[in-house]
Formats: structure tokens, sequence, C-alpha cells
């Protein structure tokens, strides 16, 4: 798995809240951003902080491996 803490470019993203996001609550959400080398993932609270970068490989099996719970 490659992953990095950053926080630049953070701006330039597209970002989409988790369809599981409660819309009453701001505050338990994660927004995931797709980029050119690595999938983004970042705190909904706190937009202008560090996030998280994955390979699409890494991404991938974490969304698949979360699904089939």
């Amino acid at each position: 798995m490659i992953s990095e803490l950053s926080a630049e470019g953070v701006h330039e993203l597209n970002w989409f809240k988790s369809s599981y996001s409660s819309n009453s609550s701001e505050a338990d959400c994660i927004e995931v951003a797709p980029a050119a080398d690595r999938i983004r993932v970042r705190d909904s609270k706190s937009a202008a902080g560090p996030h998280l970068g994955f390979t699409p490989t890494t991404w991938k099996a974490f969304v698949t491996y979360t699904s089939e719970r």
C-alpha cells in the first residue's frame, strides 16, 4: 500500500462525500477525490488539512473488502 499525508493541491481536486455519510451530521464523513496517480481521502470537517493518497489498486481492494462486510 502506498499512502501519503498531504495538503498540497487540495483545492484543485473534485471531492465527493461518502454516500454512507449522514446529511444531518457533517462531523462524521469523509470525502474522496480521484487524482491522476492516487485516490485522495480527507476528513470533511478538515478540508484544508492533510489527506491520504492511495494507489487505485489499493483503493479498489479496500472498497471491495469493505463492501463484502
